[in-house]
């Protein structure tokens, strides 16, 4: 049996993020199937789903009897409520093994920057090298998940 990340193939900027969370961008069906055989239990996907997509991911993830979340993460409408939802579900999922992915990996590594702050003890500037390696490239995402993050560390 391979692991989640391996089950990834070539799904662009597939990482390790934690124990128990791969990140990327979109996986494929072949790659939802393999998930599924290395013991993944959560997809959290947070394309918009009005991009354009070759296939039912949330038919197939359910088909395949994993949970399937979406959190729509759209360029220019990012804010605390969209951030809350995605860390609501990472939370709730915590210790599950999980695929957390956008189309590149760029939002993911936005709203992990604030996941591996607030619930991770990680400080920001090795969460904004994580989320680069994640697929982090723009400037929105960084200021998203550093904003939240700065805003919402207690103490």
């Amino acid at each position: 049996m391979s692991t989640p990340l391996e089950a990834l193939g070539p799904t662009p900027n597939a990482t390790q993020a934690l124990a128990h969370i791969v990140t990327g961008g979109q996986p494929g069906p072949d790659q939802f199937r393999a998930l599924r055989e290395a013991g993944v239990e959560v997809i959290l996907d947070i394309r918009d789903p009005m991009e354009p997509r070759p296939f039912d991911e949330a038919r197939l993830v359910e088909e395949l009897g994993m949970r399937y979340y979406n959190v729509p993460v759209v360029s220019g409408r990012v804010d605390d409520q969209v951030m809350a939802r995605v860390l609501e579900v990472l939370r709730s999922e915590n210790g599950r093994s999980t695929v957390f992915h956008c189309g590149s990996g760029n939002r993911v590594g936005g709203a992990m920057i604030a996941y591996l702050v607030l619930d991770q003890g990680m400080n920001e500037q090795d969460a904004v090298v994580q989320a680069m390696r994640m697929g982090m490239r723009s400037s929105e995402m960084l200021e998203w998940g550093t904003d939240y993050a700065r805003r919402h560390t207690v103490g």
